[in-house]
């Protein structure tokens, strides 16, 4: 039987290995949050309980595992804007979905960032499908929000995901990062509102 113009399907992954990956991600997403995107690799093998061989097996490069960790979490907030669609208020749900996306970027210092370094500087695929999630999701409620003149018209979710980020870097060091960047946020949120 001829392969298909794609190739055949990646076999799946054994059980053990699949564990393995798994726990890499979780290990990765717990580090990461503590200590950021340069977190150790070897640590986060270590935290994982496997060889840094089993990490570089799952993930040849640093940002493959970011993207991993990144894609998880990414897919968690789609499913938040998914569920935020049947919302009453679409403004607020919008708000409340940024909320969210500002939580996360802080929570997960330096990995959207070195993510997009990564783009930059090897494979341009790095971070561009979690991207395209993200602003599409956002879009959704933006246009919701937007029908009922919650916020600007001239508002893209492109600059509000910006905002949020920006934010995300400027109290990420921070004591209190969350606390700040959710008085931030309301600093800009009322700069968007629909006058």
């Amino acid at each position: 039987m001829p392969k298909s113009a794609a190739g055949p399907a990646p076999r799946p992954m054994r059980a053990d290995a699949r564990r393995n990956y798994d726990r890499i991600v979780a290990a990765a997403e717990s580090l990461v949050a503590e200590h950021g995107a340069e977190a150790s690799l070897e640590e986060i093998a270590r935290h994982a309980s496997v060889g840094s061989a089993t990490l570089h097996r799952h993930f040849p490069s640093r940002q493959l595992l970011l993207e991993a960790v990144f894609k998880g979490r990414v897919e968690t907030l789609c499913a938040k804007a998914h569920d935020l669609l049947s919302a009453p208020d679409p403004g607020a749900a919008l708000v409340t979905w940024l909320r969210a996306v500002g939580a996360y970027a802080v929570a997960n210092r330096g990995l959207g960032t070195s993510l997009m370094h990564g783009a930059r500087d090897g494979d341009p695929t790095l971070g561009s499908t979690c991207h395209a999630m993200i602003t599409s999701a956002g879009d959704e409620l933006l246009d919701r929000a937007r029908h009922v003149n919650a916020v600007r018209r001239d508002v893209t979710i492109t600059q509000l995901l910006k905002l949020v980020s920006a934010i995300a870097l400027a109290t990420e060091e921070e004591p209190d990062g969350p606390g700040e960047a959710d008085r931030l946020l309301n600093l800009a949120i009322d700069g968007v509102r629909a006058r």
